[in-house]
């Protein structure tokens, strides 16, 4: 531990986190307000001189005011360890008091985006098994401070945080630029597609709503109208567009596993991993074993076709999970069956639930999927026919029947479980196939649900409640679902391992 670094006081960030704050409020303000900062510049000519010196003056009073407040953040964000808390104050008008236990600090992450790398400092990310409230991020550390920090936390926590001497051991996974590129081309391009194409229709919304703002929805109108149409009258163009959008889709994929997993490497030491990855943002997390939660292998026929799959670690989340802040996966993406191996065998003490047979959800599960997909297509069909009104939009049914009676079977087929004396594999998936592992005495809570057509049916389904989320394995006999209850309680209320 770096003795000149005792934190005993209130410390600070590194002065240079003022610039990185300062470029954290520009890029609020500008992605908050794009659309008005577009309808300037678009017709900044248009603008008098006088005009333009207001606009000048008015951005140069706005970039004052973000330093201004980015140094005030800077000045009042100050932080220390005291009576095994981790303590942090920070606000302007509003100050905040944050203490956090030493003990609940689940891991201590250092990661890097392009400004700060071109600056030279670290973000510490401090992750607890809390709600988001009490994640801590400092923004600017230098790298003597950052590792003098986590040290003091470690010795804090006698060392349950690894550091990991990355130099004296070799990888156990090492993904080049070739399996990136591979990774890339097993990726849902569809989902980049649909994301480009909501992109597209909410720019020419906002468009729109700037036209009319200025009288000119007509001609906007019209412009689209005969593009439309002109489109329409080429079926060359059409498959011009559609390749195009192939293209972009491939390498908006690519780019976006090369920025995120680039120089992906794990590395394995006694009961923890250090995993490093990025390229403009460079990330380098350390998961100790025990905190795992459950760990899902994924794959899909390509995935599959060329020998690779992706590991999905899960940790411990509590409080409500939003579109802000997910779970806490970490990902390492193009593995290979061997460092798949190593990987489980590192985490679980015993495979051997592996060899046990696969337990597929009872007939009701078909039925009940069958029944509501139908349902689904009547009522959309029924509307769709009523707006409509032309028989033939039926047609397609020749071709949507049979790809949607096809992917049911593959997801129904997807569906089991395989269960030991210490192990839970669940199996689930459309297109992909995913195999989440779990250890049984890590499930907090367990639930058995019946509706009224499932007592009919006796079957039930089983959730189980992890410290990461919910596992489901739904319609089940009701004997076997009595069998795993009793025996997922007796586990729990019997196991001294630790599972954070």
């Amino acid at each position: 531990m770096n003795n000149s670094y005792t934190f005993s006081e209130f410390s600070k960030q590194s002065p240079k986190g003022i610039f990185i704050i300062y470029f954290a409020e520009i890029y609020r303000v500008i992605k908050l307000f794009w659309i008005f900062l577009f309808i300037i510049f678009k017709d900044f000519s248009k603008f008098s001189s006088y005009g333009a010196i207001y606009i000048y003056l008015g951005i140069g009073l706005l970039l004052a005011l973000l330093l201004l407040r980015a140094y005030l953040i800077y000045i009042n964000f100050q932080f220390k360890i005291e009576n095994q808390h981790f303590i942090l104050k920070k606000g302007i008008l509003k100050k905040t008091l944050v203490e956090i236990p030493i003990h609940r600090i689940q891991n201590i992450n250092f990661k890097q985006n392009i400004v700060q790398q071109i600056i030279g400092v670290f973000e510490v990310s401090i992750e607890t098994a809390g709600s988001k409230d009490t994640e801590i991020a400092i923004k600017a550390l230098s790298l003597e401070k950052a590792e003098a920090l986590k040290a003091a936390i470690s010795e804090a926590k006698k060392l349950d945080i690894e550091v990991l001497e990355k130099q004296e051991i070799e990888p156990i996974i090492k993904i080049s630029f070739f399996s990136l590129l591979k990774v890339s081309l097993t990726e849902n391009h569809l989902q980049n597609l649909f994301l480009f194409f909501a992109i597209v229709i909410g720019f020419f919304n906002q468009i729109q709503q700037i036209s009319e703002s200025f009288g000119k929805a007509e001609a906007l109108d019209g412009y689209i109208s005969e593009s439309t149409s002109n489109l329409s009258a080429s079926v060359v163009l059409v498959t011009i567009l559609v390749i195009l959008l192939t293209l972009i889709a491939l390498i908006s994929s690519f780019v976006k596993v090369f920025l995120i997993h680039f120089n992906l490497r794990a590395y394995l030491k006694d009961d923890a991993f250090e995993i490093n990855q990025g390229l403009l943002t460079k990330k380098s997390i350390v998961l100790k074993k025990q905190k795992i939660q459950n760990v899902t292998i994924s794959t899909n026929p390509l995935k599959r076709l060329i020998g690779i799959s992706f590991i999905t670690f899960k940790q411990a989340v509590s409080g409500k999970v939003n579109n802000a802040k997910k779970e806490k996966l970490i990902r390492l993406v193009g593995c290979k069956k061997d460092q798949i191996e190593i990987v489980k065998e590192s985490i679980f003490k015993t495979l051997n639930v592996e060899n046990n047979v696969k337990k597929n959800p009872d007939s009701y599960y078909k039925k009940r999927i069958f029944f509501w997909t139908s349902l689904f297509f009547f009522i959309l069909y029924s509307v769709t026919y009523y707006f409509i009104s032309h028989i033939e939009v039926f047609y397609s049914l020749l071709l949507v029947a049979p790809l949607a009676v096809f992917l049911i079977l593959k997801k129904i087929k997807k569906r089991f479980y395989q269960i030991s004396d210490e192990m839970l594999i669940v199996g689930k998936g459309l297109l992909e196939t995913h195999l989440v592992y779990l250890d049984i005495f890590k499930v907090q809570n367990i639930k058995m649900k019946q509706s009224i057509f499932q007592k009919r049916s006796n079957v039930a389904d089983i959730v189980l409640q992890t410290a990461s989320g919910k596992i489901e394995i739904p319609c089940i006999a009701y004997n076997e679902a009595i069998k795993i209850y009793n025996h997922t309680l007796f586990k729990v209320e019997t196991s001294n391992a630790p599972w954070m």
